[in-house]
């Protein structure tokens, strides 16, 4: 087709819409957990598989992520996003049909490697498509409208989970009605498809990645979904003990999370406009660090929401901070292998969140776990604070020009 205006309405919609899918991947069914487990509790370590029911896809994102990378930019990022949404619904909604823990995991792996290909494909074309703060706008944009799909699925996945476990994963079948959207609307572009078939291999090969600076963002991108992932994989079971909340109560209260990540996400732009990416990075590490610990402290569902509401403030700044960082500083040649990269660390964190979290909250509680992550938080934004200057001189390039 005609190479489109990427700043149509529909091609804006399908990128925003796509987007959704990735945080429906593990938040979604959160609020069945409880119940899951409880359906399964003749099957030995339950606790752990069901747990790993909500995080096993970000494992296979993880081995799914560098592959996608490469197909995004040697086969090109329209047909990976069309295929991946086609794979999203099949796997996500097997849940429920699926009879054992085994098999669910299965078509959760199979959700992972659909995700994968989701994000790195969506968001190389947003950096392909927009340049400098229209770019910083709408990954911002991007991660709002992530944030309030995902305070729909989550109300409406607490909700169905009340009725029944099983109902909530009817709901990545929404993954089908964007389908038609990326056939129709999403043009490959023009840059991408010359550099493929004439000089993408040269010029890889002459490429010089800031390395040392790709290793920061993504050890960014991992600290903050291993404590990120707290909220929807442990909170259900946190405010049960606390305050014998319900399904729809966690699911309203994690919801809360998206709702002011999205706000933060919206305003994104207006911030960069005026702070650089360091800078940006330790205030979002000191709002999620204030969150976590009024978390672990709260003494009623209320005050958790107070500290929900703070961390997911946090959260908005820094998602589409790490995503305009790394796009601002990597070439277009291989972005997307450098998008992927960032897509495998941000749910390489989430698989990760239930190893290293189940272990110290059954040594020290679940409340004492939130306050000590608060705590890290709180330490890595005066880090990155301190120590800006190092992390600007990682680059050669502006670090403040996107």
């Amino acid at each position: 087709m005609t190479q489109a205006n990427p700043t149509s309405l529909p091609i804006k919609t399908t990128l925003l819409v796509a987007s959704t899918l990735t945080v429906m991947a593990g938040a979604t069914i959160a609020p069945s957990l409880p119940a899951m487990q409880s359906y399964f509790s003749e099957v030995d370590n339950v606790e752990y598989l069901v747990k790993l029911v909500l995080t096993i896809p970000a494992l296979f994102i993880v081995i799914g992520g560098p592959i996608a990378g490469i197909l995004v930019d040697r086969l090109g990022r329209k047909p990976l996003l069309a295929a991946s949404t086609i794979i999203y619904g099949f796997a996500g909604s097997s849940g429920f049909i699926l009879n054992s823990l085994g098999s669910i995991l299965v078509g959760r792996a199979f959700l992972g490697i659909a995700v994968a290909g989701i994000m790195t494909s969506t968001t190389t074309l947003i950096a392909d498509y927009y340049l400098g703060q229209a770019r910083a706008n709408f990954l911002g944009l991007q991660a709002a409208f992530m944030g309030l799909g995902g305070v729909f699925f989550l109300s409406g996945g607490g909700f169905l989970a009340d009725i029944n476990w099983r109902i909530p994963f009817l709901i990545y079948l929404f993954a089908w009605a964007s389908s038609p959207l990326v056939l129709i609307f999403i043009y490959e572009p023009e840059r991408d498809r010359h550099q493929q078939k004439n000089t993408i291999h040269s010029q890889t090969s002459q490429v010089a990645l800031p390395l040392k600076l790709l290793v920061v963002i993504y050890a960014v991108a991992l600290l903050m979904q291993v404590i990120f992932y707290l909220i929807p994989v442990q909170l259900p079971f946190y405010l049960q003990l606390l305050t014998n909340a319900s399904a729809t109560q966690s699911g309203m209260a994690i919801a809360l999370t998206t709702v002011f990540s999205s706000f933060g996400s919206m305003i994104y732009g207006r911030v960069k406009a005026h702070l650089d990416f360091v800078i940006i990075t330790a205030i979002s590490f000191g709002l999620m660090g204030v969150g976590y610990t009024i978390i672990g402290f709260a003494d009623s569902y209320s005050l958790v929401l107070v500290g929900l509401a703070v961390a997911g403030l946090g959260l908005g700044f820094l998602m589409p901070n790490l995503n305009v960082w790394l796009s601002t500083e990597v070439p277009n040649t291989v972005r997307g292998r450098a998008l992927g990269g960032l897509t495998a660390f941000f749910f390489l964190g989430q698989f990760l969140s239930p190893s290293i979290a189940q272990p110290l909250s059954e040594r020290v509680g679940l409340g004492i776990t939130y306050a000590l992550a608060g705590g890290l938080l709180l330490f890595a934004g005066l880090v990155f604070a301190g120590m800006k200057q190092q992390i600007v001189a990682l680059t050669d390039s502006s670090y403040n020009k996107a």
